[in-house]
């Protein structure tokens, strides 16, 4: 007997409406406390862990106190965040012990090629693990004309579209994974929209390469064509650590026998890299540092608003996947692209997912797991939706996915110009990104 989820029996009583605030007060200072002027910027960069901390405790604390099978559920979300910090942190510690030396200038077709591989990569370790090892030699293979397109564009691809294939790539596609999408569901459904998606952004910016090729004098293109570019890669047991991280994906859940795997994995990482490497990468614990932390408040305050959706979702009328692909898009874009994945993905199964449906539904594990077993067989188009619009609308500005504002500041701090807040979105992502995740989705869906 699978035991539903305790809104279903507790009756909508249990959560006051006010317990919402924490999880949008959450992502509203995430979203614009980057963008503040530098005293209140800095002000959040100092107390950010106390605020989601303390949001996580308020929220948790009422479930504990106040809510029928309230520590279930909390139980069931830390497992989660657990799962997610374990995953996430060790595929960046592994990453970050992986060095790609690079000399020489790239042709626009070279520059192409090195995109499409990074969108591959990115689904192996990630699109943080993809962006900690690329950006550096990106930027060193142009750095004769490297320029803010360049940066851009690999936050589209590298750091955005191209990890929609595994659950490894993208976090909102690994939450999923833990609520019972299979690991290979994504490539076996989403391949074409992501071959279309990548090979439009890659021609786009074929053509704003060119251009930026031809305007350099006749004698540089000449070295740069017939200059022979060299590649060493360094941190070579990484990659052996990074397939360990991979294999524990699959390991069970239970005892935390996966989670310690992969974190295991990330330990040996840390002790056998060389220093310099590490050195090289300008490696550090402050992005995962800032992920555990503001992931705990997410994770945490999530559950009132999906538990509210699961009382109400039925009612908002979302029926068809590109209801589902725009408005996860457009929140994606603004809001963090994993608890927004999370929250569409529970509107689906309360919208066309019954209690009897699910206990009658093939498969095993949380009732959510089997909520999603049933989505999948009935409503396949609709978790495709979603699922492309967390990965792909992410890019649409900094604050969509972890990465971009990383690779911003990676940038920066080489000394090149990437764009501001309002420039990536009016020069790049509006005229340039958007027509295209437009075009995909009348296509597809």
């Amino acid at each position: 007997m699978i035991t539903p989820p305790f809104f279903a029996t507790a009756g909508l009583e249990a959560i006051p409406p006010v317990l919402l605030a924490p999880f949008g007060l959450l992502l509203l200072l995430i979203a614009i406390m980057p963008l503040t002027p530098s005293r209140a910027h800095h002000w959040w960069e100092r107390n950010y862990p106390f605020v989601s901390v303390g949001l996580a405790v308020l929220v948790g604390g009422y479930y504990l106190l106040k809510v029928p099978a309230g520590a279930a559920t909390l139980a069931h979300s830390l497992h989660e965040y657990v799962s997610f910090i374990a995953l996430i942190g060790s595929l960046f510690v592994v990453a970050g012990g992986i060095h790609l030396r690079v000399k020489g200038e790239a042709t626009p077709l070279e520059n192409v090629a090195f995109l499409l591989i990074g969108a591959g990569l990115a689904n192996v370790i990630g699109t943080t693990g993809a962006s900690v090892v690329l950006i550096r030699p990106w930027i060193r293979m142009n750095k004769i004309r490297i320029s803010a397109y360049h940066i851009v564009f690999f936050i589209f691809v590298v750091s955005n579209v191209g990890g929609a294939l595994t659950p490894i790539g993208d976090p909102p596609l690994f939450l999923g994974y833990l609520r019972g999408v299979p690991f290979f569901w994504l490539i076996e459904h989403l391949w074409a929209e992501w071959l279309v998606t990548l090979g439009l952004i890659l021609a786009v910016f074929a053509a704003f390469d060119r251009r930026s090729f031809k305007h350099m004098p006749a004698q540089v293109q000449g070295q740069v064509t017939q200059h022979r570019d060299t590649f060493k890669l360094e941190g070579l047991p990484n990659l052996g650590l990074l397939a360990v991280i991979v294999a524990g994906v699959f390991l069970p859940e239970r005892y935390f026998i996966r989670e310690l795997v992969m974190l295991g994995a990330g330990a040996a990482s840390l002790l056998t890299t060389p220093k310099e490497i590490h050195r090289q990468n300008h490696f550090n614990f402050g992005p995962i540092k800032e992920v555990a932390f503001l992931f705990i408040g997410i994770f945490t305050t999530m559950m009132p608003a999906l538990n509210y959706l699961e009382a109400h979702g039925s009612q908002l009328g979302f029926t068809r996947p590109r209801q589902y692909y725009y408005a996860t898009g457009g929140l994606s874009a603004v809001l963090d692209n994993a608890p927004t994945y999370v929250n569409f993905l529970k509107l689906a199964e309360t919208t066309f997912v019954d209690e009897t449906a699910v206990e009658q539904g093939e498969g095993s594990g949380s009732y959510d797991r089997r909520a999603v077993a049933v989505l999948l067989k009935t409503h396949s188009p609709i978790v495709a939706a979603i699922s492309l619009a967390a990965v792909f609308f992410g890019a649409m500005t900094y604050i969509g996915n972890g990465p971009n504002f990383m690779v911003k500041s990676i940038a920066q701090g080489a000394g090149v110009h990437a764009p501001g807040f309002f420039g990536y979105i009016f020069k790049y992502s509006l005229p340039i990104l958007l027509p295209i995740l437009l075009l995909v989705g009348w296509i597809f869906l």
